[in-house]
């Protein structure tokens, strides 16, 4: 898992060749706490794709670039583009098949 910040967001994932899952969550958000352990699981589960984190609180202006209104929010990232949004808590099997759409 791939700890995302302002500083390393632009070349981790522009050389990224496999698909990135990014997570954009933060400490006090109960949801997020719940989703951690399932993005965790996934990122064992699921070696076709990169996972990543970015703490809104920390990084702000990651979270406007992306137009994060509410967390979590799940970015799927491929070749430097968004091709899909998942807001809120999902469970393993709804988050798995929205991924594996894109691997």
């Amino acid at each position: 898992m791939i700890e995302l910040k302002e500083e390393n967001f632009s070349s981790e994932i522009m050389n990224s060749e496999k698909p990135i899952v990014v997570d954009f969550w933060a400490t006090w958000c109960g949801p997020c706490q719940r989703l951690a352990p399932v993005i965790e699981q996934l990122s064992h589960e699921m070696p076709d794709a990169v996972f990543a984190k970015v703490n809104v609180e920390d990084n702000s202006s990651l979270a406007r670039q992306f137009k994060v209104m509410s967390i979590p929010t799940i970015k799927i990232i491929k070749n430097g583009e968004v091709v899909d949004t998942s807001i809120g808590y999902k469970d393993k099997d709804d988050l798995k098949a929205i991924i594996e759409k894109h691997i």
